[in-house]
């Protein structure tokens, strides 16, 4: 299906289904059609919701972790999601989500990070994007996946126009500082929600080891790894990622009808 972008109380997100809510998060440079697998396998039995994380928009003087989180809090509110969400998040939307997570042990029922930030970043493979080098910035992009015809030329277009507009590029610079400087390695213990961790073999950004960090640090995590694959491994082993997700969330689902009864 494509993904029908609403907007409501200046808000811009995606919301499909009916059911247990699963609420995703996308990246630095992410968009909504990042979750397009996601969106095509769950809204038959979930209700997906994606808010469009405002990072080129954002004060500068909130550009940053704190203002996403803050962010993510009042859409949830607007939306009026009040009961807890399966979060879902990508590199820097998992990180976004672990400190979610923190400050609203309450609203989160199940936590899946793929690619997540939060202990470890090498952003952008080591480097800032240079401005009007668009071959540059393919191959930066590209870096993101084990198999580079994913970077499709619609992708890196989008990338190239953000690295050409000096007041996007400051609100990049600036959460990508934000995330760097709020490293969670000493927080990840007091996460209590159940954790998927679905990693690329093959991710260059945030690599295998950062999995096993991660795996280390939150207390109820679970650590699936998938070859032949990068940084975004909901894009790029779209059915194998939702495998591992289905597998993760059924038990909850199954158990619902036993607990009401």
């Amino acid at each position: 299906m494509e993904l029908q972008i609403k907007q409501h109380n200046g808000f811009k997100y995606v919301d499909e289904g009916q059911g247990e809510t699963l609420l995703l998060l996308h990246g630095l440079f992410g968009a909504l059609s990042n979750w397009q697998g996601v969106v095509d396998e769950f809204a038959r039995t979930h209700r997906v919701v994606i808010p469009m994380l405002p990072i080129y928009e954002m004060p500068l003087t909130r550009a940053g972790i704190s203002g996403l989180v803050e962010f993510v809090e009042d859409f949830t509110k607007a939306m009026q999601l009040t009961q807890p969400a399966v979060v879902l998040g990508n590199s820097l939307g998992g990180h976004v989500a672990l400190v979610y997570a923190l400050r609203n042990p309450q609203r989160v029922k199940q936590m899946v990070l793929t690619g997540s930030s939060g202990l470890f970043e090498d952003s952008m493979g080591g480097s800032f994007p240079r401005r009007g080098d668009y071959q540059y910035v393919q191959e930066r992009v590209a870096y993101t996946f084990y198999d580079p015809k994913v970077a499709t030329k619609e992708l890196v277009d989008e990338v190239f126009n953000v690295t050409n507009s000096n007041a996007k590029c400051l609100r990049i610079i600036s959460i990508a500082r934000s995330a760097q400087r709020h490293n969670l390695t000493k927080d990840l213990g007091k996460i209590k929600a159940p954790t998927l961790l679905i990693w690329g073999l093959n991710d260059t950004i945030t690599p295998p080891v950062v999995a096993h960090e991660f795996h280390r640090l939150l207390p109820h995590s679970e650590l699936h790894f998938l070859d032949h694959c990068g940084h975004a491994p909901m894009m790029e082993r779209p059915q194998a990622f939702n495998r591992l997700l289905q597998r993760f969330l059924a038990p909850a689902v199954e158990a619902a009808p036993a607990a009401q009864a």
